[in-house]
């Protein structure tokens, strides 16, 4: 097991062409009785710079175990997570906003900064830019409980990308939002990737989601999770709304949903 950066699972070569990151082998068992259960299996991908990759499988496939791992919170029982330069900086937006209800918006933001111990003025200025740039100019200083769920998502983004994360990881971040504010966020999401440019990883349980906002689906199995199938999505960027009514959107739709069942 590796999950730091090592000549054993460094690529080769060293350019721009090369992976951000390589998952090899991997694979993650819980403890318990009859061996524990297994979450993963054999799983085996790259992600390269700027790219958007979704994760799609059935419940129970090991998709958030897999982003776990990722994130350097949970150890894998065997194979390698090998990052390009070193252990990079993560940023990870869950289902649920988890905001803490006593700070501002500006404050919920500016969290990760006091953490590094980052100048409080250095550290008010850097938030205040990614409220601009997620469209929360005038909520600066609101409390969680007066914003709606998309807002709220809106700020745990903003909170993460504050620290100039290298990867951003999104375990189905519009999960609880209502359908119209889900489609929403997910063009608000597209906007800002296409002005930031980060490598981003997201776990959805929506076909269609997934397809419009990645370069790349990754489709798990059943539990044990590994990849069933690798989809690289050649629609056009930008990704228009009428292109989810197109007969090759509609193809790459029964593809993947063909994968999952």
């Amino acid at each position: 097991m590796n999950l730091r950066p090592g000549k054993k699972n460094a690529p080769k070569q060293d350019n721009k062409d090369d992976p951000v990151l390589v998952v090899s082998s991997l694979e993650a068992t819980f403890p318990g009785e009859d061996g524990g259960l297994r979450a993963l299996v054999d799983v085996s991908f790259e992600v390269f710079q700027s790219q958007f990759v979704c994760i799609l499988g059935p419940s129970g496939s090991g998709k958030s175990t897999l982003l776990r791992v990722l994130a350097g919170v949970l150890e894998p029982t065997s194979g390698s997570v090998y990052f390009k330069g070193g252990i990079p900086r993560i940023g990870f937006v869950f289902q649920q906003s988890n905001l803490m209800p006593w700070r501002s918006v500006l404050d919920n933001i500016r969290l990760p900064l006091e953490l590094e111990g980052a100048d409080a003025e250095s550290a008010r200025m850097r938030s205040q830019e990614l409220i601009e740039l997620v469209g929360l100019e005038g909520f600066e200083n609101s409390w969680p409980h007066d914003l709606s769920g998309g807002m709220a998502q809106r700020v745990a983004i903003a909170r993460a990308l504050v620290h100039d994360p290298d990867i951003l990881l999104l375990d189905e971040p519009f999960g609880s939002l209502d359908a119209l504010t889900r489609e929403r966020m997910g063009f608000e999401l597209l906007r800002i990737w296409q002005l930031r440019q980060k490598t981003v990883i997201m776990v959805t349980h929506s076909i269609s989601e997934a397809l419009f906002l990645a370069d790349e689906v990754l489709v798990l199995s059943q539990r044990p999770g590994s990849i069933k199938m690798s989809l690289k999505v050649d629609l056009p960027r930008p990704r228009l709304e009428e292109m989810r009514y197109t007969a090759d959107f509609g193809r790459q739709v029964r593809l993947l949903k063909g994968a999952i069942e």
